[in-house]
């Protein structure tokens, strides 16, 4: 159970890191109100607009705690045997 859970958390934050490397902002909208019903009323009430500029380092370094913690996890089973 902890090897898939680690595994998980590792592949997790090496795709974060790997999505990361392929934007240059990301930019998220509050919502006032719930969308519209009918797709055919496009009045969609959009609130303020937050944008996140993601650091030059944070790429990489995601990318590689993210293998780091998928190749902890491939060690797990041996340690918990006692092997």
């Amino acid at each position: 159970m902890w090897r898939a859970f680690f595994l998980a958390i590792g592949v997790s934050v090496f795709i974060l890191g790997v999505e990361c490397l392929g934007v240059e902002q990301i930019n998220l909208h509050k919502r006032d109100a719930p969308p519209p019903v009918s797709p055919w009323d496009p009045g969609v009430n959009e609130g303020p607009q937050i944008t996140l500029t993601p650091p030059r380092w944070a790429p990489w370094s995601l990318m590689g705690s993210g293998a780091v913690v998928c190749l902890y996890s491939f060690t797990i089973p041996r340690r918990i045997k006692g092997e």
